[in-house]
């Protein structure tokens, strides 16, 4: 069955939500990921620190360069994000909706390049 990648998106300078809406957030989070894990979608998930604190590794002329910050320039970053495994892209999607409605954000879909055969 093919794999989807559905990254949560999260923008730079965005006030936090409240603790109530926090604690929602968490649990509606935990309840889907109950969810895909009962109906054998899940495959893993997590979610990031803010991109402020990634480090980008790069190999420049055969050395390896590290600078801190992450790697795009912009003020959308990835949050989370979920692997799941599904019937095809508008299972995905759907899937996606809810996923959305949990973290209370945008959710990007994306397959996996399928392995090439040998």
């Amino acid at each position: 069955m093919p794999q989807y990648l559905m990254s949560v998106h999260m923008v730079d300078g965005q006030p936090p939500p409240d603790d109530a809406t926090t604690q929602k957030m968490y649990a509606d989070v935990g309840a889907y990921n109950d969810r895909l894990q009962a109906e054998g979608a899940w495959v893993f998930a997590g979610g990031l620190h803010p991109a402020d604190v990634a480090t980008v590794v790069r190999t420049e002329g055969g050395e390896v360069v590290t600078t801190d910050g992450p790697f795009a320039e912009s003020k959308e970053h990835i949050g989370g994000f979920w692997v799941i495994t599904a019937a095809d892209l508008d299972a995905a999607l759907a899937l996606a909706a809810d996923a959305s409605k949990a973290c209370q954000g945008p959710v990007e879909v994306r397959p996996f390049q399928e392995e090439p055969s040998a």
